[in-house]
């Protein structure tokens, strides 16, 4: 099993517009007994609160918003390159009635606090400390709108990112 260490979150040095907007992430919720994943292109990482946090954002359609609502804690895992085919599987792949682990190959590993994967390289670790869904009543610019063609609007969800884990290279 590869190995990973706890960095700060100051010592991030990757562009997070391509980690999460062009190379994505998982977002990953739950416990051993139940968990699941999605794969998102959307959110953020920054100060927040005098806090490092994260912001994803989670449609209540998608099978992982259960685990996220149930859940302190989840993952947001960066991976290589070599494993766009398990991303597209688990953002186009429901948990509901899919084995996501057997069908990619991904290897969850199980953090006291929520799953990250063998094969990434690095996750970060949030504890939730805030949500709020997405209000179009707000939106300035009309052409957001077409992001929500069936009125299934995003729960954002802020986390302190408590723990940087960082594989060996």
């Amino acid at each position: 099993m590869k190995k990973f260490f706890e960095i700060s979150p100051l010592e991030l040095r990757e562009n997070v517009f391509n980690q999460i907007g062009r190379d994505w992430m998982l977002i990953t919720a739950g416990r051993k007994g139940g968990f699941n994943t999605m794969t998102a292109s959307w959110g953020g990482l920054g100060v927040l609160w005098n806090t490092n946090v994260s912001f994803v954002f989670v449609r209540p359609s998608r099978y992982t918003y259960e685990f996220i609502e149930r859940e302190k804690h989840y993952s947001l895992s960066f991976f290589p390159d070599g494993n766009r085919r398990a991303l597209q599987f688990c953002g186009s792949h429901s948990g509901r009635d899919t084995d996501k682990m057997a069908s990619t190959g991904l290897t969850p590993v199980f953090d006291a606090q929520a799953p990250y994967f063998e094969q990434c390289k690095l996750s970060l670790i949030c504890r939730k400390l805030y949500y709020q869904d997405i209000n179009p009543s707000h939106f300035l610019d009309p052409a957001i709108s077409g992001n929500y063609l069936k009125d299934d609007f995003h729960r954002v969800y802020v986390g302190e990112i408590i723990k940087v884990l960082q594989s060996e290279k």
